[in-house]
């Protein structure tokens, strides 16, 4: 009778033991999916988020120097137009983040800066030059990298790094629906995301 008893209990404990294990991998199992299921939406919307502006500039370049003192100079001038189409990026793909299977938290760690650039069409009227202060290349690069310095000074007065990053905050609220709906807790700069990026990136 004492060995059936014996019996019976060491078979119920192999059952709980058995059941545990099972459950433990399942759970195990369902933590490395989600974990993923996370990993794969990152890279799914690690694509650039680009806002696109246009911005139109009139340069007056002129150049004197002096031949025989200052009574004598040769000048050059020109005048010029100049369209530009800016983009502002995000490359999400250098997004720093951390996830943690034990505690079913994704860390966001760094979002990188914006990425500008200017992409100018440069069209020059009224270009006139003496013989002895003729345009050379250096002229045209002067010309060119004032024209971007003004140009990017545009750009930081506008809207368009503003609207960039309503966009960028749209393509991270997706980390926030998705963590939520699988239990998981957000945090970005040791901060819990509790209603989406806009509070944080405000």
């Amino acid at each position: 009778m004492k060995k059936i008893i014996v019996g019976i209990v060491i078979a119920l404990a192999g059952v709980l033991v058995f059941r545990s294990c099972a459950e433990d991998k399942k759970e195990k199992s369902i933590l490395e999916e989600n974990s993923m299921l996370i990993q794969q939406q990152i890279e799914n919307v690690s694509k650039l988020v680009v806002t696109e502006g246009h911005f139109a500039e009139v340069y007056n370049y002129k150049d004197s120097q002096e031949l025989f003192g200052p009574l004598i100079t040769a000048d050059k001038k020109a005048l010029v137009v100049v369209n530009a189409e800016v983009t502002v990026a995000y490359d999400l793909g250098k997004i720093d983040f951390e996830l943690d299977e034990t505690t079913k938290t994704l860390h966001i760690t760094r979002i990188p800066e914006p990425e500008i650039k200017v992409h100018p069409d440069f069209e020059y009227y009224d270009v006139s030059a003496d013989y002895l202060n003729q345009f050379t290349a250096a002229d045209y690069n002067k010309i060119k990298k004032n024209v971007n310095a003004s140009l990017l000074k545009k750009v930081n007065a506008s809207n368009l790094k503003k609207n960039a990053q309503n966009r960028l905050i749209s393509e991270l609220h997706k980390f926030y629906v998705l963590t939520n709906a699988m239990g998981w807790t957000l945090v970005y700069e040791d901060e819990v995301v509790v209603d989406g990026f806009s509070p944080i990136l405000d």
